[in-house]
């Protein structure tokens, strides 16, 4: 690089003062030519002060021989300079050297700074040419002279670090705190972060003439930043979930590589569980389970003990020493790290080219419930005091998240159990319907809810379907669909219609809402559909408390929703519920379901609800089984896990074939109880149920005089031959029959119980005229009908 001196003005002085020579930059610098001052008294430049100063030592040759004056231009207008007074060597004229007192502070300000910056080693300094080659520089071997910028910087960031001062070159925009990786002196991946600052020097011109650099070092700084972007996202991601392997993952995913290159975590056996785990010191069998893995390369090497496998019997280390009394334990060398005292459980837990590790336990609560373990390996550097310490910050906190989601654990499990508990089997297979229950709890089974539903076996083959939801999630939800459940079951036994069951139901809500504690009053309520389907008439009627409608998928392939007129809620009150009976031709398949399927196929109900007609139209659901027409329906409901619970009930209705049922109308006559008798002996007779004729007649016999006797006429008799043999007597009284025991001394009162004593069960139930007493008598050998068809 070369000293610019353009600018500077020169002139010759003789003894007396006289002017004998003259540069053209000192006429540009005052305006005068060299014919107007040549042999004309320097004083005469000279204004204010300066000049009196020089009159005052005129007899000194030519005044000061340095210092600041103020000369007078061409202009009129005066200048203020700095100059210095040689006298030349062999001879008697003096040198004079002038420049604007501007230039002159700067060239010793600049000094002073650059003096000032090379003397010092807390902030490096590199002075580069317009090769970007180094000419000045106080960081040693780093960066020496000679070099460029690339000796200093990480060999990654070399090219992008040579453009970025070719830029500062060309453009003259300044680079401020640039942060790069610093090459290591020492053959590592990297010694540390600097801040790079530079900008550009210009001549006097302003011509590029080279680019300074600043640096100070970041490394802290970044570490700060990596442990505080380290400590947000493990503020993030750890406990984030309740599942105790995916929180076990999370703590990983924060490690790695932010921290290390390669990172597992074991928990005991007993934590996925939801237990305590087993308090152990030493070796042995440590009852571990290695429960998540992480690596900088995304594959997990296949050597090392994999996801899921328990650890094998381990020696007693240090290490594990260290881990049960709840210490974080460092390895710092290749030997330490690899010294295990067995080749196996080095191949095992020793990761290829790991020369350090750093390993805390997961402690929580007075539990040690497993540890994490963090290596780095190849080129990176090892670990230190301060990145130990942060990894047993995050691990602690960690090990809250793994003992709460192990307790969450504990508690679902016994949630769910519960829930299990309160429905009923999945599949069912009756003469009216063949049914499939598919349950999804809300979250993937994070959560429990109040969904359910129920297939209920009513006298006379008639099947009741239920579905209902009770408001909100939890074990509240939980428990009150169990006595809802229960209590749908107990008033189908007492064969109420559909309408006047979620009327009593509606009531018992009701209760249940004012025994409530005050704050959950409002948040006790449910919807239900109740359906009741006879194989004999081929009927189904339905009622809704707020509960979306019921699908009908045709033989055909066709899909309807039944059209209802939906009441209001459970615990609203006040409102009646209407019922709807429609048709439905053998084979057809009812589908039941919640909302939660509905929202989750879309948010606008209407919408949601056409999306599931079309699942079930689907053509591969005209052949399929209710368990594939079900997972079709629910296809992708599982992923993400839903925010509500999920309930879908199919049945394939089924119809009694022609010759199973027989009927019969009589007067209110006495005398028509023996014809009643004849009747039912001649078509069991063509059944080939002889075996049970005497007792079927002693029923009718008894049923039959009872309606006669108490009802009145016309009085009604029916046969229904399939896996059983029911009995029913229609009569116009709304009168209920009572079982009592008869004294010794009555004569009457025992017909009843006969027919308990005779029967597998028997009831009654109310109709639109009248009331139905039956009986049902079991088939010892097998039925000769079944329901059709399948």
């Amino acid at each position: 690089m070369s000293f610019g001196f353009d600018g500077i003005a020169t002139a010759l002085l003789d003894t007396r003062g006289t002017v004998v020579g003259w540069s053209a930059e000192a006429t540009e610098l005052v305006g005068w030519t060299a014919a107007e001052v040549h042999g004309k008294p320097v004083g005469d430049l000279l204004v204010g002060p300066s000049e009196q100063r020089w009159r005052a030592d005129a007899d000194n040759l030519v005044g000061p021989t340095s210092g600041e004056a103020r000369l007078r231009h061409r202009s009129g207008r005066s200048i203020e300079v700095a100059f210095r007074v040689q006298r030349l060597g062999g001879c008697s004229q003096f040198f004079v050297l002038a420049a604007p007192l501007r230039w002159a502070t700067d060239w010793e300000h600049g000094t002073r700074v650059l003096q000032a910056l090379l003397s010092q080693e807390r902030i490096g300094i590199g002075i580069h040419d317009t090769d970007l080659r180094v000419v000045r520089t106080n960081m040693g071997p780093d960066l020496s002279v000679g070099g460029c910028l690339a000796d200093l910087v990480d060999p990654r960031d070399a090219g992008e670090a040579k453009a970025t001062l070719s830029k500062v070159l060309s453009t003259g925009v300044p680079l401020v705190a640039y942060e790069r990786r610093r090459r290591s002196t020492q053959g590592l991946e990297f010694q540390g972060h600097f801040y790079l600052s530079a900008v550009r020097l210009e001549d006097a011109r302003g011509h590029p003439a080279g680019v300074v650099t600043l640096v100070t070092d970041a490394t802290e700084r970044w570490r700060a930043r990596r442990d505080l972007e380290l400590r947000h996202r493990a503020s993030v991601l750890i406990g984030a979930s309740l599942d105790v392997q995916r929180t076990a993952q999370s703590l990983v995913d924060v490690l790695v590589p932010a921290l290390g290159d390669l990172a597992w975590v074991e928990l005991a056996e007993a934590v996925f569980e939801g237990d305590e785990p087993l308090k152990t010191v030493g070796g042995g069998q440590l009852h571990l389970r290695r429960a998540a893995v992480a690596s900088a390369d995304g594959a997990w090497p296949t050597a090392l003990l994999q996801p899921g496998e328990a650890v094998p019997w381990f020696p007693d280390l240090p290490l594990m020493r260290a881990l049960q009394q709840g210490t974080v334990f460092t390895m710092l060398d290749r030997t330490e790290v690899t010294d295990m005292g067995d080749p196996e459980l080095d191949r095992l837990f020793v990761p290829e080219k790991a020369h350090s590790c750093v390993a805390a336990p997961l402690y929580a609560r007075g539990l040690m419930l497993g540890c994490v373990i963090l290596f780095r390996t190849g080129e990176s550097r090892t670990f230190d005091q301060q990145e130990a310490e942060l990894l047993t910050e995050v691990a602690t906190r960690a090990a809250l998240s793994v003992d709460n989601a192990r307790r969450y654990t504990r508690e679902h499990r016994a949630a769910v159990a519960l829930q299990q508990r309160l429905l009923p089997r999945f599949t069912t297979d009756s003469p009216a319907a063949e049914t499939v229950g598919l349950y999804l709890p809300a979250a993937g089974g994070a959560e429990i809810s109040g969904d359910w539903f129920d297939v209920i076996r009513l006298p006379s083959l008639r099947v009741a379907l239920v579905v209902g939801d009770v408001i909100g999630h939890g074990l509240h939800a939980t428990a009150t669909m169990g006595r809802l459940r229960t209590a749908v079951q107990t008033l189908a036994d007492l064969e109420l219609g559909p309408d006047e069951l979620l009327t009593h139901v509606d009531d018992l809500v009701i209760r249940l809402a004012a025994e409530a504690e005050p704050a959950r009053q409002d948040a006790i309520g449910a919807t239900c559909l109740y359906a009741v389907y006879d194989p004999v008439t081929r009927r189904c009627t339905v009622a809704s408390a707020g509960h979306p409608p019921p699908f009908v998928l045709r033989p055909d392939g066709t899909v309807r929703d039944v059209e209802l007129a939906p009441g209001p809620p459970l615990g609203v009150g006040g409102m009646p519920f209407e019922t709807t009976t429609v048709d439905l031709e053998p084979g057809s398949i009812l589908a039941l379901c919640t909302d939660g399927l509905i929202h989750r196929l879309h948010p606008d109900p209407y919408v949601g609800l056409q999306r599931l007609a079309d699942r079930l139209a689907a053509p591969s659901s005209r052949d399929s089984s209710l368990i594939d027409i079900g997972r079709s329906a629910l296809a992708d409901a599982t992923d993400p896990p839903p925010r509500d619970d999920i309930t879908l009930l199919l049945a394939r209705v089924r119809a009694l074939p022609e010759g199973t049922t027989a009927y019969w109308e009589f007067p209110a006559d006495p005398a028509v109880v023996c014809q009643a008798r004849d009747v039912v002996a001649r078509q069991l007779v063509e059944w080939g149920l002889e075996d049970i004729a005497f007792t079927t007649e002693l029923v009718v016999s008894e049923l039959v005089t009872n309606a006669v006797r108490y009802a009145g006429g016309p009085v009604g008799l029916r046969l229904i031959h399939n896996e059983s043999l029911v009995c029913e007597v229609t009569d116009p009284s709304n009168t209920q029959p009572r079982l009592r025991r008869a004294r010794t001394t009555d004569e009457g009162g025992r017909g009843l119980f006969l027919v308990a004593q005779l029967t597998s069960r028997w009831g009654s139930r109310y109709g639109s005229r009248g009331k139905t007493v039956w009986a049902e008598q079991a088939i010892t050998s097998d039925a000769p009908f079944s329901a059709v068809p399948t």
